[in-house]
């Protein structure tokens, strides 16, 4: 089971267009982050997706992996968010 330190949440959100998922997804393999969980939805032409990541093999630090999916989102046209699990629950909590 995976520690909840090792756990990141991702969020991309933007106007549809082919190939976002690929992107992404192509990011995160490449660099050995696991997708544990992922949801998506499109609203009105709008995409909209959340995955929960388990970088605990990750070939870079959690930063860089951080400052690159943000330049990734900003090649494709979405915002790409990265959280770490502890501190997304933390911010959501009511």
């Amino acid at each position: 089971m995976e520690k909840s330190a090792d756990k990141t949440i991702i969020t991309v959100v933007g106007k549809d267009a082919v190939g976002i998922i690929a992107r992404v997804c192509a990011y995160l393999a490449d660099n050995q982050i696991n997708v544990l969980d992922i949801s998506q939805t499109i609203v009105q032409g709008y995409f909209n997706m959340m995955m929960i990541v388990d970088m605990n093999a990750a070939s870079k630090p959690f930063f860089d992996c951080f400052k690159e999916l943000e330049q990734l989102g900003q090649e494709i046209g979405v915002s790409i968010k990265c959280q770490r699990e502890e501190i997304f629950q933390k911010m959501h909590r009511i």
